[in-house]
C-alpha cells in the first residue's frame, strides 16, 4: 500500500469513494475546486492510500493555525477492517502535531456510529458541550445581525 499526499489529480478517485461511503456527507464545499484550495492551503496534511495505482483510502486534514480538522477519512470496503483507517488518521494527527497544532476535530454524523467507535480508539472524544453552528454564505454581517 503506498501513502501519499492526496493531490488534485487524485479528485475522481476520491469522490467516487466517497459518495459510496455510507455516513459521509457531501455538498458544494466538496467541488473539485474548493478540494483544490483546501489541498492547497493544507499542504502536506491530506493523505490517500494507493494500491496498484487504485484508490482505496482517503483522509482530508488542515488547520487554521490553532486547530485541526479532519474530513472524508472513507476506506473501500475490500481494505476495510485492516488498520489503513487508523493509519492514515495517526499520520494526519502526527501531520498536526509536527506543526504545532494542540487538537484536532472530526465531524461526525450523530448516527454514524462506526465512526464514533472508530475515532474513539484513535484517541478522540465526544465534545458533549458543544454544538455545531453553521451558517451559508454569501451573508453579510449586517444581514446577519438583522433579526
Amino acid at each position: 500500500m503506498d501513502i501519499r499526499e492526496f493531490k488534485k489529480s487524485d479528485y475522481d478517485a476520491a469522490y467516487a469513494l466517497w459518495t459510496a461511503t455510507a455516513g459521509l456527507g457531501l455538498s458544494e464545499a466538496d467541488s473539485r475546486e474548493n478540494i483544490g484550495l483546501f489541498l492547497e492551503r493544507n499542504a502536506g496534511l491530506s493523505l490517500v492510500a494507493c494500491e496498484n495505482q487504485t484508490l482505496a483510502a482517503t483522509i482530508l486534514c488542515g488547520h487554521d493555525g490553532r486547530r485541526g480538522m479532519i474530513y472524508h477519512l472513507a476506506v473501500a470496503p475490500a481494505h476495510q477492517r485492516q488498520g489503513l483507517g487508523k493509519l492514515l488518521a495517526t499520520r494526519a494527527l502526527d501531520g498536526l502535531s509536527a506543526a504545532g497544532i494542540g487538537r484536532c476535530h472530526m465531524l461526525v454524523y450523530q448516527d454514524n456510529d462506526d465512526a464514533r467507535l472508530f475515532w474513539q480508539k484513535v484517541g478522540a472524544y465526544r465534545r458533549m458541550e458543544l454544538a455545531l453552528m453553521s451558517v451559508s454564505l454569501p451573508l453579510s454581517v449586517a444581514e446577519a445581525a438583522e433579526p
